[in-house]
């Protein structure tokens, strides 16, 4: 019997959650920048996308990946 309400079927363009989200520390630690380097990106809207969780900065690992692969076409 179908459940009323709720769809059961799966939609295929929705991702799983990743185990943890990267914090500005990480961020900085994955590109050997100093923290502060991290911050004014967010400020400039130059770097990775971020969101707050609460007083919280992250960065979704995805958003990060493809931020990067982003940098690398428009240096070629």
């Amino acid at each position: 019997m179908p459940s009323k309400g709720r769809n059961t079927s799966v939609d295929s363009n929705i991702r799983p959650l990743p185990t943890t989200y990267l914090e500005p520390e990480d961020v900085a630690a994955l590109f050997k920048v100093p923290l502060e380097t991290v911050y004014q990106w967010r400020r400039k809207r130059t770097g990775p996308p971020g969101f707050r969780v609460g007083r919280h900065l992250r960065y979704h690992p995805d958003a990060v990946a493809q931020w990067v692969a982003d940098q690398s076409r428009e240096a070629a």
